[in-house]
């Protein structure tokens, strides 16, 4: 009797422990822009002008790693017909654990790309140009990402970054936890819905930036 419920008390303690170590399941959706969205990007990632109109832009809800081992939950507003897919990205981000600082509206910044960067925030959309230019940004169509800009920063052709907390990560290996590397999960990932990758271009390298176009 004894030796029944020993077994029957460490069974238990098992199933506890394996119920407690299985991570939650991922959850994601794909909706219209909310009201109260919209109206804080009005003015700020978005104003008229823009190359897209507000409907034409998809607000995607994800669960996601931190850094922190911990599950958070994310936001990332993009194109109406790249949604879908990158919804599957993040699904398959987060079955490989790979970690996410963060994942906000870049208006939660003022629409600043250099606030956002700083704050290690991986964002889509937001309605600008690229810089020294007059020609629109892929972030402006909704179709391109920057994902982890402080352990993927933009590095010039002399090797130099914007972001001091960048420097570290200006030789990229050996690999650390949140890179983007060739052959690494992400780049293969965004590959896969046929994005292409900042890290591939010649002259300057943009490793956080992952775009439908490749520009």
């Amino acid at each position: 009797m004894r030796r029944a419920l020993v077994v029957a008390v460490l069974l238990l303690s098992f199933t506890s422990v394996a119920a407690a170590a299985k991570p939650p399941p991922f959850r994601g959706s794909v909706t219209a822009l909310p009201a109260s969205l919209r109206g804080t990007m009005i003015g700020l990632s978005w104003h008229r002008g823009c190359p897209v109109g507000l409907d034409e832009l998809r607000l995607v809800r994800a669960r996601h790693w931190g850094f922190d081992g911990q599950v958070h939950t994310g936001r990332l507003v993009v194109a109406r017909e790249v949604a879908g897919p990158v919804l599957d990205v993040l699904r398959r981000l987060y079955a490989a654990r790979f970690p996410i600082r963060r994942i906000v509206p870049v208006d939660a910044y003022g629409a600043s790309d250099f606030r956002s960067i700083e704050a290690d925030n991986t964002s889509a959309f937001n309605c600008r140009y690229v810089e020294g230019t007059t020609r629109w940004s892929e972030h402006s169509y909704g179709r391109a990402i920057d994902l982890n800009p402080i352990e993927n920063p933009y590095v010039t052709v002399a090797g130099t970054t914007s972001h001091p907390a960048s420097r570290r990560y200006l030789r990229r290996a050996p690999y650390r936890a949140g890179m983007a590397v060739d052959g690494g999960v992400v780049v293969r990932e965004f590959e896969k819905i046929g994005w292409g990758w900042g890290g591939h271009w010649s002259g300057d390298r943009d490793y956080q930036h992952f775009s439908a176009s490749g520009r």
